[in-house]
Parts: structure tokens; sequence; C-alpha cells
């Protein structure tokens, strides 16, 4: 699929240069949330490093293309219930997959890859029934990237704000098919 070799990895100071580098990019800024910010300075990807390697709601991994931290990966286990409040990630059953790759590197099938190696490590190391992704409708090539992962359609959500203009997403889900029997604190497959 891909002739490019990368890698999953965790962040480190060292990739703040690369990251402020690639992430400064208005074509991959706008397929993300107001979070991701726009322009994208050598702070912004220390401040994002920094939260990356502490948050513990979130497994964030920097993907990896010669040596040089060229995107992002991550599950969020983090969602505010009805009373505004985080639910406690370790009862949670679903996690929110988010990416981006430098736009150099799109339609080499790196981020396809890494999407597939990042839900692995996720249904193998937390006990989560779902990782779901939410690309706006209009990201087709990201509604691709999803599809060729093996995620399904699952729904239209609600329309999100992005700099004060309503937009609608896409839910796209992967099931958890290991069914785990529990046995004191073991699982058998």
């Amino acid at each position: 699929m891909s002739n490019i070799n990368y890698k999953l990895r965790e962040f480190n100071k060292n990739d703040i240069s690369s990251i402020a580098k690639y992430a400064n990019n208005e074509n991959i800024a706008k397929w993300l949330t107001d979070e991701f910010p726009n322009p994208y300075s050598k702070k912004d990807a220390e401040s994002f490093i920094d939260i990356a390697s502490k948050e513990k709601f979130m497994k964030v991994f920097a993907i990896e293309v010669n040596n040089e931290a060229v995107g992002s990966i991550a599950l969020n286990f983090s969602r505010i219930n009805d009373k505004n409040n985080y639910n406690n990630y370790e009862n949670l059953k679903t996690a929110e997959l988010g990416y981006w790759l430098a736009e150099k590197y799109w339609n080499k099938g790196i981020i396809t890859l890494a999407i597939k190696d990042i839900v692995e490590y996720g249904f193998n190391n937390y006990e989560i029934n779902c990782i779901y992704a939410t690309p706006f409708k209009e990201n087709i090539a990201s509604q691709k990237v999803l599809k060729k992962a093996g995620f399904k359609t699952d729904s239209k959500l609600k329309t999100i704000n992005k700099k004060n203009k309503n937009y609608e997403v896409i839910i796209y889900t992967m099931q958890n098919n290991i069914i785990r029997i529990r046995k004191s604190n073991t699982y058998k497959n």
C-alpha cells in the first residue's frame, strides 16, 4: 500500500521544529477543529508536545518518516457528559480517532496504514468496543482513508462550530470484534 517507511512513536522535544513546519498549513488546519491553531508556531508545537506527553485521556503518536515527525495520530478517551463533567476514561468503551499528516505525504498510503496501526493498538491495549472518527462532510479524502482502513459510515452528527460557522460531520466507526471474557484480572480472546 505505502512504499514509504514510517513509524508511530512518542513525541519528544526534538519534534518541535518539524511539527511547526508541517502543521503550519491551511490545507491541514481547515479540516481540524478550532483547537488546532492556524497559523501554527513553534510555541504551539511545544505546547502540543507537552500536553500530548502528559494527557491521560489521550494516546498520541508522532508519525515519523525519514527520522522526522510529519504528523500526529491519536485516540481520545475523554468525553464530556451531559453535566459537562469529564467521564472517567477507564469506564469509557469508545475512543475518538484524530490525525493529520504533512501535505507532502498525502496520497501515499501512510495515513491509512497509521490508522490501522493505532486501531490495532487501541483495541489490544484498552477495553474499548468502538473507535470513531468525525471528518467534515466536505473532507472526502479523509472519508476515503477511513473506509480504506475498515471504518464504516455510522451516521451524521449535528453540526459543529468552527470559526463561527457550522459544519456537518459524519461519524465513522470501527467495532472491536474481539469478545473478551473476564476472569479475575485476565482476559481471553
